[in-house]
Protein backbone atom coordinates (compact mmCIF):
# COMPACT_ATOMS: atom_id res chain seq x y z
CA UNK A 1 0.00 0.00 0.00
CA UNK A 2 1.33 3.45 -0.99
CA UNK A 3 0.85 5.95 1.82
CA UNK A 4 0.78 9.72 1.19
CA UNK A 5 3.44 11.87 2.77
CA UNK A 6 2.67 13.71 5.98
CA UNK A 7 2.73 17.02 4.09
CA UNK A 8 0.03 15.85 1.69
CA UNK A 9 -2.29 14.98 4.56
CA UNK A 10 -2.14 18.48 6.05
CA UNK A 11 -4.42 20.35 3.64
CA UNK A 12 -7.14 17.65 3.56
CA UNK A 13 -7.09 17.66 7.36
CA UNK A 14 -7.64 21.43 7.39
CA UNK A 15 -10.37 21.15 4.74
CA UNK A 16 -12.18 18.46 6.71
CA UNK A 17 -12.12 20.58 9.86
CA UNK A 18 -13.44 23.57 7.91
CA UNK A 19 -16.23 21.46 6.39
CA UNK A 20 -17.36 20.20 9.82
CA UNK A 21 -17.65 23.64 11.38
CA UNK A 22 -14.08 24.18 12.53
CA UNK A 23 -13.68 21.43 15.12
CA UNK A 24 -13.88 17.66 15.24
CA UNK A 25 -12.74 14.72 17.33
CA UNK A 26 -9.79 12.90 15.82
CA UNK A 27 -11.52 9.50 15.97
CA UNK A 28 -13.88 10.70 13.21
CA UNK A 29 -11.13 12.36 11.18
CA UNK A 30 -9.12 9.16 10.77
CA UNK A 31 -11.85 7.51 8.71
CA UNK A 32 -13.01 10.53 6.72
CA UNK A 33 -9.51 11.48 5.59
CA UNK A 34 -9.07 8.13 3.87
CA UNK A 35 -11.42 9.26 1.06
CA UNK A 36 -8.94 11.98 0.07
CA UNK A 37 -6.44 9.31 -0.98
CA UNK A 38 -8.06 6.68 -3.24
CA UNK A 39 -4.85 4.64 -3.43
CA UNK A 40 -5.15 3.62 0.23
CA UNK A 41 -7.82 0.96 -0.03
CA UNK A 42 -10.50 1.78 2.61
CA UNK A 43 -11.24 -1.85 3.52
CA UNK A 44 -7.70 -2.38 4.74
CA UNK A 45 -7.14 1.00 6.36
CA UNK A 46 -10.46 1.01 8.18
CA UNK A 47 -10.21 -2.52 9.51
CA UNK A 48 -10.67 -2.65 13.26
CA UNK A 49 -7.18 -3.86 14.03
CA UNK A 50 -4.30 -4.24 11.60
CA UNK A 51 -0.96 -2.68 10.78
CA UNK A 52 -2.38 -0.44 8.09
CA UNK A 53 -4.74 1.27 10.49
CA UNK A 54 -1.96 1.91 13.01
CA UNK A 55 0.30 3.34 10.30
CA UNK A 56 -2.49 5.55 8.99
CA UNK A 57 -3.17 6.96 12.47
CA UNK A 58 0.53 7.71 12.96
CA UNK A 59 0.61 9.64 9.69
CA UNK A 60 -2.50 11.67 10.57
CA UNK A 61 -1.08 12.45 14.01
CA UNK A 62 2.23 13.55 12.44
CA UNK A 63 0.37 15.89 10.08
CA UNK A 64 -1.56 17.33 13.00
CA UNK A 65 1.66 17.99 14.94
CA UNK A 66 3.05 19.97 12.03
CA UNK A 67 -0.16 22.01 11.72
CA UNK A 68 -0.19 22.61 15.47
CA UNK A 69 3.40 23.83 15.42
CA UNK A 70 2.50 26.35 12.70
CA UNK A 71 -0.63 27.32 14.66
CA UNK A 72 -3.01 26.27 11.91
CA UNK A 73 -4.87 24.00 14.32
CA UNK A 74 -5.13 23.63 18.08
CA UNK A 75 -5.24 20.20 19.70
CA UNK A 76 -7.08 19.74 22.98
CA UNK A 77 -6.72 16.06 23.82
CA UNK A 78 -8.68 14.28 21.10
CA UNK A 79 -10.49 17.35 19.77
CA UNK A 80 -8.82 19.40 17.04
CA UNK A 81 -9.83 22.96 16.18
CA UNK A 82 -9.09 25.07 13.13
CA UNK A 83 -7.39 28.41 13.86
CA UNK A 84 -7.78 31.61 11.87
CA UNK A 85 -4.44 30.91 10.23
CA UNK A 86 -5.70 27.48 9.20
CA UNK A 87 -8.89 28.98 7.78
CA UNK A 88 -6.83 31.34 5.64
CA UNK A 89 -4.87 28.42 4.23
CA UNK A 90 -8.09 26.62 3.30
CA UNK A 91 -9.47 29.80 1.71
CA UNK A 92 -6.31 30.25 -0.35
CA UNK A 93 -6.96 26.88 -2.02
CA UNK A 94 -10.44 27.85 -3.16
CA UNK A 95 -11.23 29.52 -6.47
CA UNK A 96 -14.23 31.83 -6.52
CA UNK A 97 -15.57 33.44 -9.69
CA UNK A 98 -17.57 36.66 -9.76
CA UNK A 99 -18.83 38.43 -12.87
CA UNK A 100 -20.67 41.54 -13.94
CA UNK A 101 -23.64 41.15 -16.26
CA UNK A 102 -22.39 40.05 -19.71
CA UNK A 103 -23.06 42.09 -22.84
CA UNK A 104 -26.00 40.79 -24.90
CA UNK A 105 -23.75 39.73 -27.78
CA UNK A 106 -21.69 37.51 -25.45
CA UNK A 107 -24.79 35.92 -23.96
CA UNK A 108 -26.12 35.17 -27.45
CA UNK A 109 -22.83 33.55 -28.51
CA UNK A 110 -22.76 31.35 -25.42
CA UNK A 111 -26.23 29.97 -26.15
CA UNK A 112 -24.84 27.90 -28.99
CA UNK A 113 -22.18 26.15 -26.92
CA UNK A 114 -22.38 22.37 -26.74
CA UNK A 115 -21.78 20.21 -23.68
CA UNK A 116 -18.42 19.08 -25.05
CA UNK A 117 -17.32 22.64 -25.90
CA UNK A 118 -18.00 23.72 -22.32
CA UNK A 119 -15.98 20.76 -21.02
CA UNK A 120 -13.04 21.74 -23.25
CA UNK A 121 -13.22 25.31 -21.96
CA UNK A 122 -13.01 24.08 -18.38
CA UNK A 123 -9.98 21.95 -19.24
CA UNK A 124 -8.24 24.90 -20.91
CA UNK A 125 -9.01 27.24 -17.98
CA UNK A 126 -7.48 24.68 -15.64
CA UNK A 127 -4.32 24.53 -17.74
CA UNK A 128 -3.90 28.31 -17.63
CA UNK A 129 -4.43 28.35 -13.86
CA UNK A 130 -1.88 25.60 -13.30
CA UNK A 131 -4.24 22.69 -12.59
CA UNK A 132 -4.36 19.26 -14.20
CA UNK A 133 -7.82 18.60 -15.67
CA UNK A 134 -9.71 15.68 -17.16
CA UNK A 135 -13.08 15.52 -18.89
CA UNK A 136 -15.38 12.52 -18.35
CA UNK A 137 -13.42 11.31 -15.35
CA UNK A 138 -15.26 8.54 -13.54
CA UNK A 139 -18.81 9.85 -13.89
CA UNK A 140 -17.98 13.57 -13.48
CA UNK A 141 -18.03 15.95 -16.44
CA UNK A 142 -14.72 17.66 -15.59
CA UNK A 143 -12.34 17.37 -12.64
CA UNK A 144 -9.30 19.40 -11.63
CA UNK A 145 -6.32 18.27 -9.59
CA UNK A 146 -3.39 20.20 -8.21
CA UNK A 147 -1.12 17.96 -10.29
CA UNK A 148 -1.36 14.92 -12.54
CA UNK A 149 -0.20 12.61 -9.74
CA UNK A 150 -2.47 14.13 -7.08
CA UNK A 151 -5.16 11.63 -5.97
CA UNK A 152 -7.52 14.31 -4.68
CA UNK A 153 -10.06 15.99 -6.95
CA UNK A 154 -9.75 19.63 -5.86
CA UNK A 155 -12.57 20.91 -8.14
CA UNK A 156 -15.48 19.03 -9.70
CA UNK A 157 -17.66 20.48 -12.48
CA UNK A 158 -21.02 19.29 -13.75
CA UNK A 159 -22.24 20.79 -17.03
CA UNK A 160 -25.99 21.02 -17.58
CA UNK A 161 -27.38 21.76 -21.03
CA UNK A 162 -31.04 20.77 -20.97
CA UNK A 163 -30.18 18.05 -18.47
CA UNK A 164 -31.21 16.92 -15.01
CA UNK A 165 -30.07 19.53 -12.49
CA UNK A 166 -30.88 17.31 -9.51
CA UNK A 167 -28.71 14.49 -10.87
CA UNK A 168 -25.84 16.93 -11.36
CA UNK A 169 -26.16 18.24 -7.81
CA UNK A 170 -26.22 14.67 -6.46
CA UNK A 171 -22.86 14.04 -8.16
CA UNK A 172 -21.41 17.26 -6.78
CA UNK A 173 -22.60 16.39 -3.28
CA UNK A 174 -20.98 12.99 -3.52
CA UNK A 175 -17.67 14.58 -4.58
CA UNK A 176 -17.84 17.07 -1.72
CA UNK A 177 -18.70 14.43 0.86
CA UNK A 178 -15.89 12.17 -0.34
CA UNK A 179 -12.96 14.60 -0.65
CA UNK A 180 -14.35 18.07 0.11
CA UNK A 181 -13.89 18.82 -3.58
CA UNK A 182 -15.02 22.29 -4.57
CA UNK A 183 -18.33 21.83 -6.50
CA UNK A 184 -19.25 23.86 -9.60
CA UNK A 185 -22.48 23.64 -11.57
CA UNK A 186 -22.30 25.11 -15.10
CA UNK A 187 -25.74 25.78 -16.65
CA UNK A 188 -26.97 27.24 -19.92
CA UNK A 189 -30.27 28.76 -18.82
CA UNK A 190 -31.73 31.04 -16.18
CA UNK A 191 -34.36 28.38 -15.49
CA UNK A 192 -31.68 25.86 -14.49
CA UNK A 193 -29.94 28.50 -12.39
CA UNK A 194 -33.15 29.23 -10.49
CA UNK A 195 -33.87 25.53 -9.91
CA UNK A 196 -30.34 24.91 -8.68
CA UNK A 197 -30.54 27.85 -6.29
CA UNK A 198 -33.79 26.47 -4.83
CA UNK A 199 -32.28 23.02 -4.41
CA UNK A 200 -29.20 24.51 -2.71
CA UNK A 201 -31.24 26.77 -0.43
CA UNK A 202 -29.32 27.55 2.76
CA UNK A 203 -32.62 27.86 4.63
CA UNK A 204 -32.52 24.03 4.89
CA UNK A 205 -35.47 23.72 2.54
CA UNK A 206 -33.57 22.43 -0.48
CA UNK A 207 -32.53 18.77 -0.72
CA UNK A 208 -28.92 19.80 -1.35
CA UNK A 209 -28.68 22.59 1.22
CA UNK A 210 -25.63 20.89 2.79
CA UNK A 211 -23.48 22.02 -0.16
CA UNK A 212 -25.26 25.33 -0.72
CA UNK A 213 -22.53 27.47 0.83
CA UNK A 214 -19.69 25.82 -1.09
CA UNK A 215 -21.26 25.35 -4.55
CA UNK A 216 -20.67 27.89 -7.31
CA UNK A 217 -23.16 28.20 -10.16
CA UNK A 218 -21.73 29.45 -13.47
CA UNK A 219 -23.57 30.25 -16.67
CA UNK A 220 -22.23 29.34 -20.07
CA UNK A 221 -21.62 33.01 -20.88
CA UNK A 222 -19.70 33.56 -17.64
CA UNK A 223 -17.46 30.61 -18.39
CA UNK A 224 -17.02 31.80 -21.97
CA UNK A 225 -15.85 35.21 -20.77
CA UNK A 226 -13.50 33.66 -18.22
CA UNK A 227 -12.07 31.31 -20.84
CA UNK A 228 -11.49 34.08 -23.36
CA UNK A 229 -9.85 36.35 -20.79
CA UNK A 230 -7.53 33.73 -19.34
CA UNK A 231 -6.47 32.04 -22.57
CA UNK A 232 -5.60 35.43 -24.08
CA UNK A 233 -2.97 35.94 -21.36
CA UNK A 234 -2.08 32.30 -20.76
CA UNK A 235 1.54 32.68 -21.88
CA UNK A 236 2.02 35.71 -19.64
CA UNK A 237 0.54 33.94 -16.63
CA UNK A 238 2.72 30.92 -17.28
CA UNK A 239 5.82 33.09 -17.27
CA UNK A 240 4.76 34.96 -14.12
CA UNK A 241 4.03 31.84 -12.10
CA UNK A 242 6.71 29.56 -13.48
CA UNK A 243 8.50 27.81 -10.63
Amino acid sequence: MSYPSVERIELPLLQELAATGGAEHVRFLYDRLVAYFPQLGPDEVLAVSNGHRRQWRRLVQAAARGLDERREIERDRGRWRLTERGRRRVADEEIRFTFDAPPAVEAAAAEGLSHVEVQLMLVEVARVLGYYAEAEFDYYDVVWREGEDSPRLSHVFEVQRKGNVDAALAKLKRAYDAQRSRPFLVVDSERDTNRAERQLSLARTGPFHEIGRVTTILSFEQLSRLHRSLTSVGDILGALFER
